[in-house]
């Protein structure tokens, strides 16, 4: 495709997300603030819609190409704006989010491995598309972290097809972040946004880790991986319900208990995550890569979470 066919392709998408954003004030689809959020003011809920949008136009114009991954986005997502709309049963998610995982697993080969680690990495996509979800809390969060995945593996890739999938979700994910990466946002992501963009960025991966048969690229995960294993693993500790929404991941300490800036601290994790990402390519053919990026990392965001939590009890009480 030639640079003004791409052009056309975003103002497409652009007017599709005008066109949901017009459906979704219609019907009332937003998202009102309570205790927990890190919003005060009502906002259009599930403007992630667009990376299906922008999938489904790659299928048309592609004929039809990854129809497995397609099948598993149409399904996941389609179930997180069910969701968006009116709270659907864990069982039905969790059923929803099993058969993507397989269907990934099939679309990108995996299905050649033995039946134990087909098992264990589909626990582990299931994992990921919900700690995709938990972690999609502040404006510009998921539209940036996503960006810093796409584009280190848009840059090394081989295979012409995917590269150009990449560059349409990179697309949708600008159209997203023109509506999303503000003060004040114009629509969030939505289940359907954070679930959908999870199952795009695990087919590239896990396409990639089989591909090259390189572990290394789980870490273009790392930083969510940290925040959402090691917040769980504090909420155990503090006998909390992990299945309850809380605000004790460590974007949510600087947003809401230091009121920092929710793009400032979106760009942070965005931008360390390309930071990784990129020394991740560098070394990928190291086999020590992972298991340093995993203790260092670790290491440095227990740090910063019990400085965080210091401070916190240092701050005077509200009147």
């Amino acid at each position: 495709m030639s640079f003004y066919l791409y052009f056309i392709l975003a103002a497409v998408l652009f007017g599709l997300e005008l066109f949901y954003f017009a459906i979704a004030e219609r019907y009332r689809i937003v998202d009102k603030p309570n205790e927990r959020s890190s919003h005060k003011h009502p906002t259009i809920r599930g403007g992630g819609i667009i990376f299906i949008f922008a999938l489904i136009l790659f299928s048309i114009l592609h004929g039809g190409a990854l129809p497995f991954l397609m099948i598993a986005l149409l399904l996941s997502g389609g179930v997180s704006f069910i969701d968006d709309i009116r709270s659907l049963p864990n069982r039905t998610r969790f059923f929803a989010h099993l058969i993507s995982a397989l269907l990934l697993l099939y679309q990108a080969g995996m299905f050649a491995l033995p039946l134990g680690w087909i098992v264990v990495v589909t626990v582990l996509i299931i994992g990921v598309i919900n700690a995709y979800n938990f972690m999609d809390g502040i404006n510009g969060i998921t539209g940036f972290y996503s960006f810093a995945i796409i584009l280190p593996l848009y840059l090394s890739e081989s295979d012409d097809l995917l590269k150009e999938l990449q560059l349409y979700i990179m697309i949708g994910l600008l159209v997203f972040l023109f509506f999303n990466a503000r003060k004040r946002a114009r629509s969030f992501a939505g289940d359907v946004g954070s679930v959908s963009m999870a199952v795009i960025v695990l087919f590239l991966l896990l396409s990639r880790i089989y591909r090259e048969s390189n572990i290394n690229y789980a870490g273009f995960l790392l930083l969510y991986g940290a925040d959402t294993v090691l917040t769980i693993i504090q909420r155990l500790y503090l006998r909390e319900n992990i299945f309850k929404a809380h605000r004790r991941h460590l974007f949510q300490l600087y947003c809401n208990e230091f009121k920092k800036p929710h793009l400032l601290v979106s760009a942070a994790y965005g931008l360390i995550q390309l930071g990784i990402n990129f020394l991740i390519l560098r070394q990928s053919g190291n086999a020590w890569t992972l298991p340093t990026l995993v203790l260092v990392g670790g290491s440095v965001y227990i740090v910063l979470k019990w400085m965080a939590y210091r401070r916190i009890n240092n701050l005077p009480a509200s009147k």
